[in-house]
């Protein structure tokens, strides 16, 4: 019985720590709201069209867009607003193993990256 009790005692402090070493910046479960979601999901879609649009939807092995939880200050014009960072991600490969970038034409990125600016917000 002892030893169930120090065992207990042992995760329980290790519990402890590990939630208070935890970066204030990870999410919590009571923080995941339907609106927040939601938002990786457009300029993923967004880009996917692009990319289909232009024809290299076959030429590219994997290609999402990620939201980052950090923010950074942009410029938009006059405004400087404080917003997520979001990553195009593009690559190729002929095994699954290995991955070389996409070189994507500037085109087809900057209609992407002004789709995505224009239609979602935050």
């Amino acid at each position: 019985m002892q030893d169930h009790r120090q065992s207990l005692h042992r995760h329980q402090r290790w519990a402890r720590r590990a939630r208070s070493r935890a970066p204030p910046s990870w999410p919590r479960a009571r923080s995941i709201r339907p609106d927040k979601v939601a938002t990786p999901h457009q300029p993923d879609a967004l880009f996917l069209d692009e990319i289909r649009k232009a024809g290299l939807y076959d030429s590219i092995w994997q290609a999402f867009a990620v939201l980052l939880l950090v923010k950074t200050v942009g410029a938009m014009g006059d405004a400087r607003p404080y917003e997520s960072v979001l990553v195009l991600r593009a690559v190729t490969s002929t095994d699954g193993m290995t991955a070389d970038v996409f070189e994507f034409p500037w085109e087809v990125l900057t209609r992407a990256e002004t789709r995505i600016v224009n239609e979602v917000g935050g």
